[in-house]
């Protein structure tokens, strides 16, 4: 396998080097780049590499101006000491975001979540191509019908930031704002939403990608998040549901 580093400071990609070659003492580094017009540079004159670790603060701007001169496929671990690019970092090539100081078993599990993503989209046999290939698409709730008095109105998914259940209650909070209940709950709703679009954090909150302003790690992996608009309570992601969200924001 073949990996490339794009980090400015060197002592850290030394030591990320080293960490790799502890993983696999196969894998090879290509090149140490640390600015985004080298690596915009090295991406368009060599043949891809399997795998790139990218810092996001290089010496001459953030690494998303990379992908914006690139057209780069290969998948992406990002290591950087900010959390607040977490989004912006799963809208692009990202399988997984790590914190600085990256630590080794981190750094396997990356690397492994790498493997087992590659090897589920090269061993697709024929059965389950056909198997997927003859199941209908299914359809999603696209708008709502909310009755406010003796007022009906429709709102369209689009227009949605996100559900939550208080008190009994399913909410639906729209992007200006508006909180209107909803006769569904969420766990139908849960089946109802675009998984794409969707995804339930918790027992009180099913949210829209674009709704989510910030994510903020804690200790053992706890995240927070920051919805826009505001939610009345702070809004945490299930801890066992961490890994299929970090998945989610990287489809």
């Amino acid at each position: 396998m073949n990996v490339l580093i794009i980090e400015d400071e060197n002592l850290t990609a030394k030591r990320l080097e080293s960490l790799i070659k502890r993983y696999d003492a196969s894998i090879q580094v290509l090149e140490q780049i640390s600015s985004v017009s080298e690596a915009v540079q090295w991406l368009k004159t060599h043949t891809a590499p399997d795998l790139i670790f990218m810092d996001i603060h290089l010496e001459d701007d953030l690494a998303f101006r990379i992908f914006e001169q690139v057209s780069l496929t290969t998948p992406v671990i990002f290591t950087t000491a900010f959390d607040e690019y977490m989004i912006k970092a799963f809208k692009v090539n990202s399988i997984d975001y790590l914190l600085k100081p990256v630590n080794f078993d981190e750094l396997s599990a990356a690397i492994n979540k790498f493997k087992s993503l590659k090897s589920q989209y090269n061993q697709v046999d024929m059965d389950t191509l056909l198997t997927l290939l003859g199941k209908k698409e299914q359809e999603y709730k696209t708008r709502f019908m909310i009755t406010v008095g003796t007022r009906i109105r429709t709102v369209d998914a689009a227009d949605i930031a996100y559900f939550f259940s208080e008190e009994k209650i399913t909410f639906l909070v729209t992007k200006d704002n508006q909180r209107l209940p909803i006769d569904f709950s969420l766990d139908k709703l849960t089946t109802m939403m675009n998984p794409d679009d969707f995804f339930r954090v918790n027992r009180q909150f099913l949210v829209r990608l674009p709704a989510i302003k910030n994510i903020h790690t804690y200790s053992k992996g706890k995240l927070k998040l920051d919805l826009q608009p505001v939610s009345s309570e702070e809004v945490f992601v299930s801890m066992d549901k961490v890994t299929d969200f970090k998945e989610w924001l990287g489809k």
